[in-house]
């Protein structure tokens, strides 16, 4: 449940789990330029051509790959070749026609990231400061779109996906997807202030209010608050609580909409929603999927490998989705 999460990101086994932090990936090298020659390896997104043609309904595989061989394919305007690889923007044409590609039915992609601070939600950053991006897996086609942004300082759960429409839903105000965060502060909140912050402060870029507010207990000049609210404006959980007079220490988000930060995922990795988990989301959102095909993937969950973990040490994945009430 929520309190269980936000139990655990406020008690000591929260940190102590975290201390061993993983290998981070290279940054990229930004500015390069490309290799002439393109080489595609074996993935979701660069089947094989002649595999491409037979989902299209333009014969066998066998027969695709004779036509290949007779020189009768095109990619891109140059001549196919036995076991090429294509992406989904390529051209592809059987004698100068153009073939059109049979629609994917997967869903979109979504990554589960757990934001340590210290890192910029941003493909660039003139200040060349680390990027959550520098530790996502690589993608030919596509593009990772951030769901809203959490601060440079502020960790915990951020969701990234292939989805535009998605990111659109999850972030717009007209929506009012809930966010929830572990709030940790200097000082107390005063129940009047507690309830102008629930029905709404001023800001400077308009009205905010949070939607729930637990008290979280705490030690000595430090208090932990459980809040909820559902919009993400710039740095707005910190300026609401600035408005009552609080400054605030550390922040960590646990949910986001129906998803709540996996106990078992540490800071600076993610994992991978598989595909029913992706059309559960969907459609919790009001977003329709794609048509499931047979023989779909729902084979074992992708998760970010810790090398300091064997092969026979893997924990076990824990359920994201999450249900929550107002």
């Amino acid at each position: 449940t929520e309190d269980d999460v936000f139990a655990y990101v406020t008690s000591p086994a929260f940190d102590a789990d975290n201390t061993t932090g993983g290998v981070r990936a290279p940054m990229l090298r930004r500015g390069r330029t490309a290799p002439q020659k393109r080489v595609l390896e074996a993935d979701d997104d660069t089947p094989k051509l002649h595999k491409v043609l037979a989902e299209a309904g333009m014969g066998s595989r066998r027969d695709m790959e004779e036509l290949i061989v007779a020189g009768r394919v095109s990619v891109n305007g140059e001549p196919a070749h036995i076991g090429q690889r294509i992406m989904p923007t390529d051209q592809v044409r059987i004698n100068g026609k153009p073939v059109k590609r049979k629609l994917a039915s997967k869903p979109p992609r979504i990554l589960l990231y757990h934001k340590p601070t210290g890192e910029i939600v941003s493909h660039a950053d003139p200040e060349g400061r680390p990027s959550v991006f520098d530790n996502l897996p690589p993608m030919k086609t596509a593009k990772w779109l951030a769901v809203g942004r959490l601060d440079f300082n502020t960790e915990g759960l951020l969701l990234l996906t292939t989805s535009g429409d998605l990111a659109n839903r999850f972030m717009h105000p007209r929506y009012s997807v809930e966010r929830e965060y572990a709030v940790r502060v200097v000082g107390e909140l005063s129940e009047g202030m507690r309830q102008k912050l629930l029905h709404g402060v001023e800001l400077e870029d308009g009205p905010a209010n949070f939607l729930r507010i637990r008290d979280g207990g705490g030690e000595g000049t430090n208090h932990w608050y459980h809040v909820a609210l559902a919009e993400g404006r710039n740095r707005e959980v910190r300026r609401m609580f600035e408005a009552a007079g609080l400054m605030v220490s550390r922040l960590i988000r646990t949910r986001h909409g129906p998803i709540a930060l996996p106990k078992g995922l540490k800071r600076g990795r993610w994992e991978e929603l598989e595909d029913n988990e992706v059309r559960d989301l969907l459609a919790s959102v009001g977003l329709k999927a794609p048509a499931e095909e047979r023989g779909s993937r729902s084979a074992a969950p992708r998760v970010q490998i810790d090398p300091l973990q064997t092969s026979m040490g893997i924990i076990s994945r824990e359920p994201v989705l999450s249900s929550h009430g107002r």
